[in-house]
């Protein structure tokens, strides 16, 4: 056992406590990385340098950014601030997100503009990297679990700008077993997918900061008030996660219904992708968002989301 102790918890009244947290709730995620080696040894696997060339981190913006003042659910991201000035955005995203790149590309920026006040000379930014841990495939070409993307020519790969990184691990892609020159980069990247205590006690062994962040998630799995954070904020995201299932479900069937004009197969591929852009509309719009916010974020006319959520009023009233 690591130096946190047995898993068996109980509290000062000798309740037992509940089971460990799963790391890649974005609660138990930041709880996580509020250890400065934990952080190192996290960094270091992703960005694949030496974990002792990394001098200093600290924890910025530790708040729950909103992607919408009337979001329900809010991004409980990790920002980080190394030594050198660079800046990391850490991400979890447990749900299929249908502009992910267009949003991870407009925090990039945001962090970039924020960096520089009018006058100042362009040579203070420093470097801005996005780092996104997503639990559904975003990459259809690939099967490999780990992506990172730089600025450079398309032929020579001359390097534009070394400003801005995005490194993107996508855990349905992980390989079920390990071999033995496994990376560091995949043992946290299974760590993070791990639910028993027999997977994350077999990390811990081949990875020393993988150890550590063991030890401090079985020390905030102990505290009852932590369970209660993370308990309250795993129902949140399990919540959502329905809402839009059942929102996709239904404006698939309505994509299907439209598509069977042009034929079988034509319906089907217009089904899936209508189901997956009503699903969000109608999501958006039950989060109380209003229909000029909801056409910017799905790139969609007013007039386009207006017949959207209409269409769904008269179903609702010819259904009742």
């Amino acid at each position: 056992k690591t130096q946190a102790g047995v898993i068996i918890k109980q509290n000062m009244e000798g309740n037992v406590m509940g089971q460990l947290m799963k790391p890649k709730i974005d609660f138990a995620f930041k709880e996580i990385m509020g250890d400065s080696e934990v952080r190192k040894g996290f960094l270091s696997a992703v960005l694949k340098i030496n974990p002792e060339s990394i001098k200093e981190t600290k924890i910025i913006d530790t708040f729950l950014r909103k992607k919408h003042k009337k979001d329900k659910l809010g991004i409980l991201d990790v920002r980080i601030l190394m030594d050198d000035g660079t800046e990391i955005d850490v991400e979890i995203q447990l749900i299929k997100f249908i502009a992910w790149e267009d949003r991870t590309l407009f925090y990039v920026s945001k962090m970039i503009t924020e960096q520089i006040k009018e006058g100042e000379d362009y040579s203070k930014i420093k470097k801005c990297i996005h780092i996104g841990v997503l639990d559904f495939e975003l990459f259809k070409d690939t099967r490999e679990f780990y992506s990172s993307f730089h600025l450079m020519e398309d032929k020579r790969h001359t390097v534009y700008s070394d400003k801005i990184e995005f490194h993107v691990i996508e855990l349905p892609k992980l390989p079920k077993e390990l071999k033995e020159n496994s990376s560091d980069l995949l043992l946290w990247a299974k760590f993070l997918n791990a639910e028993k205590e027999e997977e994350f006690e077999m990390l811990a062994k081949k990875n020393l900061y993988i150890g550590k962040a063991y030890d401090k998630l079985q020390v905030i799995s102990m505290d009852k008030k932590k369970q209660l954070e993370y308990t309250a904020r795993q129902k949140a995201i399990l919540d959502y996660n329905q809402l839009m299932k059942e929102f996709t479900e239904a404006g698939r069937e309505e994509g299907l219904r439209e598509g069977e004009e042009i034929g079988l197969k034509k319906g089907e591929e217009l089904g899936l992708k209508k189901g997956e852009e009503l699903g969000m509309v109608y999501a958006y719009y039950d989060m109380n968002l209003d229909t000029k916010e909801i056409a910017q974020k799905m790139q969609l006319t007013e007039g386009e989301v207006t017949d959207i959520i209409r269409n769904r009023e008269m179903d609702k009233k010819v259904n009742k």
